[in-house]
């Protein structure tokens, strides 16, 4: 079984940067070909946000973000933090390349708080 452990998040000033980790543990190669963060704004339902190939390292962005997010295997980069960024954030894995689809993802992280002041 997949586990995926976040570490990271808090509260920060507008334009700053903050980096949400995720560990990944258990499982057999073939579990999940992706891997990905979600977010879930106040009020909001959960949406995707970045997105990497487990093996290509192929990564695509949520347009709001390009720019300013980067994703890799391990972890999110968020730069240039803005008051819309405040979210609980997710890292997910999945068996579905490319997918931003929140229902393609069987394992999720515990989710993490990040919180941009104005």
């Amino acid at each position: 079984q997949v586990q995926l452990r976040q570490t990271g998040g808090g509260l920060v000033q507008a334009g700053d940067s903050l980096r949400l980790s995720c560990a990944v543990s258990g499982g057999i190669v073939s579990d999940y070909v992706i891997m990905a963060w979600f977010r879930q704004r106040p009020g909001k339902e959960r949406e995707f946000v970045a997105g990497i190939g487990r093996i290509s390292g192929w990564t695509f962005y949520e347009e709001t973000v390009k720019g300013r997010f980067t994703i890799s295997r391990d972890y999110l980069q968020m730069n240039n933090l803005k008051p819309e960024d405040t979210a609980v954030y997710y890292c997910a894995a999945g068996r579905a390349p490319n997918s931003r689809t929140e229902s393609d993802y069987n394992y999720w992280g515990q989710g993490t708080q990040v919180t941009v002041s104005a």
